[in-house]
């Protein structure tokens, strides 16, 4: 773990309870006069605290000093992510997180099972854990549109990846936003509100499950 995320870093002094205790104190076995490395990814600093003084279910530090100690993707991508089965998106998460992506806007499709319900705290948990495992400083944004047609009145730049001869790896055009499809893709009347110059594909003839071609996509373009 490259740091601990406390929202209340940046304060003079802290007081470290539940989980977070219980993790530092319990499992860490962190003791009086240790050095604790916090962010709150509110900001790119990197706090240093003081352990003071611990009891059975807190624990009392105070601030040495904050660092500027950004930890940045290398590049900003908006991921437009029609909606798929919850418990995938949970797990393809941390690796979209390490990859770099800024933020994903979960899209409701046509193809989109109505029944599927995202909890964005639930996901902004599993972020702020993979955060704290890579060392990235800021933590990727979660937005939500009502239609393909919602994003892209906010998102009016964003490519389409599907079935084409543009592929994504020869395309010389610099990428930010970028639509990726549910399982069974887009609906023809989806594909038409892109203009087929922003339309690329990737390099296999083989059928990936969107998530695969989510982190794919990803990577290509980031890293």
């Amino acid at each position: 773990m490259q740091f601990v995320y406390l929202k209340e870093a940046s304060a003079p002094s802290v007081n470290i309870e539940g989980e977070t205790y219980k993790y530092l104190f319990k499992v860490r076995r962190k003791a009086v006069g240790d050095i604790i490395d916090f962010r709150n990814l509110q900001d790119n600093k990197l706090y240093s605290y003081k352990v003071i003084s611990v009891n059975k279910k807190s624990a009392f530090l105070e601030l040495i000093y904050g660092e500027e100690k950004p930890v940045l993707p290398n590049k900003d991508l908006i991921i437009g992510w029609c909606i798929i089965d919850p418990k995938v998106i949970e797990k393809t998460l941390p690796m979209l997180n390490e990859t770099g992506v800024g933020k994903i806007v979960f899209i409701k499709c046509a193809y989109s099972q109505a029944n599927f319900k995202i909890k964005k705290e639930r996901l902004e948990k599993i972020l702020i854990n993979s955060c704290q495992q890579c060392g990235r400083s800021s933590l990727m944004q979660i937005e939500f549109a009502n239609s393909l047609q919602h994003y892209l009145q906010k998102y009016p730049q964003s490519y389409l990846l599907n079935f084409s001869q543009k592929n994504l790896e020869n395309c010389k055009e610099n990428i930010g936003q970028i639509v990726i499809g549910c399982e069974g893709g887009l609906s023809k009347d989806e594909i038409k509100l892109f203009n087929p110059e922003k339309i690329v594909g990737l390099n296999t003839p083989l059928i990936l499950r969107s998530e695969t071609a989510t982190v794919i996509t990803a990577g290509k373009i980031i890293l």
